[in-house]
C-alpha cells in the first residue's frame, strides 16, 4: 500500500525518495568509521541509521521550511538532526528491558546486529549528534536560532516528550483503566513531540510570524495524533511481511491504544478526520502546503 500511496502522490514518493537519498549521504559522511575500537559502535550507528525509514520528520522539516524560502542544506542539517533522536528512541525501544523486539524494518534489530551494549552507546551517541549537528554554525550562521532549536529539541525529546511518553506507555501495561484521554496525551509526548518539533523547526530556521507557526503547530498536532492512530491500526491488523517488524505486541500485552479503545472502524474514522482537520490548518498557506498535506494524507493511508 506504501507504494500505491507515492503513486497517487507522485510529488510525495519522489519527495520521500530524495529526502531519504538526501539524509543517508549526510549520515554517510558524518559516521566515518574510525581505525580503533570506537568502530564497532560507529559500524552499529551506520546500520541502525542507513538505508531504512521513511524519513518523515526530516521531510517535514523540508516541507515546512520550504514555506519561508530557508536553503536546503540548513533544512537537511535539521532533518538529521531529529531524525539521530528518532534512531536513538528505536534503538533503546527495541532493548530487551523495554520492548524487546528482535527485528525492525525487515531485519535484526542493534543489539541483535550486534549485542546489547554497543545497542546503548549507539543510541547514546545519535542523541549527542543530534545537538552537535544543531549546536554547528553549518545548520545556521544566526547562534541564537541554533539555540531555539536546540532548546526545543532538548524539551520535545526528553521527560517532558518523547521519553516521558514512553515511560507513560510502559507504566500503561499496568494501568486497566487508562481511558481515550490518557491515551491521547500520552500518544503526543511520546510520538507527537518529534513530529511537533519537525514541522516547527523550518519555521524556526525561517523567521516565521507568529500566525504561521500557530497554525502549523495545530496541524502538526492533529498529524502526530493521526500517525500514531495509524500505527495502532498497523500494530492490529497489519501485514507483518509489508511492516517489517513484530505486529500484534500491544493486543498480548494488553496494553490500551486507539485501536483497542474505540474499535478498527472508529479508530480509522478518528484518523481520517485527524488528517482532514490538519490539512484545514494549512488553508491560509495555499497550494505552497500541498506537500504538508499530501503527508497527512500519508499518515493514515501507509501500511508501515
Amino acid at each position: 500500500m506504501l507504494d500505491q500511496v507515492q503513486s497517487r502522490r507522485p510529488a510525495l514518493g519522489q519527495a520521500l525518495a530524495e529526502t531519504a537519498t538526501a539524509i543517508d549521504r549526510l549520515f554517510d559522511r558524518t559516521l566515518a568509521v574510525p581505525r580503533d575500537s570506537r568502530g564497532r559502535l560507529v559500524e552499529a550507528m551506520r546500520y541502525a541509521a542507513i538505508g531504512g525509514g521513511k524519513r518523515l520528520r526530516p521531510l517535514l522539516v523540508l516541507a515546512s521550511g520550504a514555506l519561508f524560502g530557508v536553503p536546503r542544506n540548513h533544512l537537511l542539517r535539521a532533518g538529521m538532526a531529529v531524525e539521530c533522536i528518532h534512531v536513538h528512541s528505536l534503538i533503546h525501544d527495541d532493548l530487551p528491558c523495554m520492548d524487546d523486539d528482535a527485528l525492525r524494518r525487515g531485519r535484526p534489530t542493534v543489539h541483535i546486529a550486534y549485542d546489547e551494549a554497543v545497542a546503548v552507546l549507539a543510541g547514546d551517541a545519535f542523541l549527542a549528534l543530534a545537538f552537535e549537528t544543531l549546536a554547528s554554525p553549518s545548520t545556521h550562521p544566526d547562534a541564537q536560532v541554533r539555540s531555539h532549536l536546540v532548546l526545543a529539541l532538548a524539551r520535545r525529546s526528553g521527560a517532558a516528550g518523547m521519553a516521558g511518553g514512553q515511560m507513560l506507555d510502559l507504566a500503561a501495561e499496568a494501568e486497566a483503566e487508562l481511558d481515550l484521554d490518557a491515551v491521547t496525551r500520552l500518544q503526543r509526548l511520546k510520538t507527537g513531540a518529534l513530529i511537533r518539533w519537525s514541522v516547527g523547526a523550518g519555521a524556526i530556521l525561517g523567521d516565521a510570524p507568529a500566525d504561521a507557526i500557530a497554525s502549523l503547530m495545530a496541524y502538526a498536532q492533529c498529524l502526530g495524533l493521526a500517525f500514531q492512530i495509524a500505527d495502532d491500526l498497523i500494530d492490529a491488523a497489519g501485514d507483518e511481511s509489508c511492516a517489517g517488524k513484530r505486529l500484534r505486541k500491544d493486543g498480548d500485552r494488553g496494553k490500551k491504544t486507539f485501536v483497542g479503545l474505540l474499535g478498527i472502524d472508529r479508530a480509522r474514522d478518528r484518523a481520517e478526520r485527524l488528517a482532514d482537520q490538519a490539512e484545514d490548518h494549512l488553508r491560509d498557506f495555499g497550494p505552497a502546503a500541498d506537500l504538508l498535506r499530501d503527508i497527512a494524507r500519508f499518515a493514515v493511508e501507509r501500511d508501515r
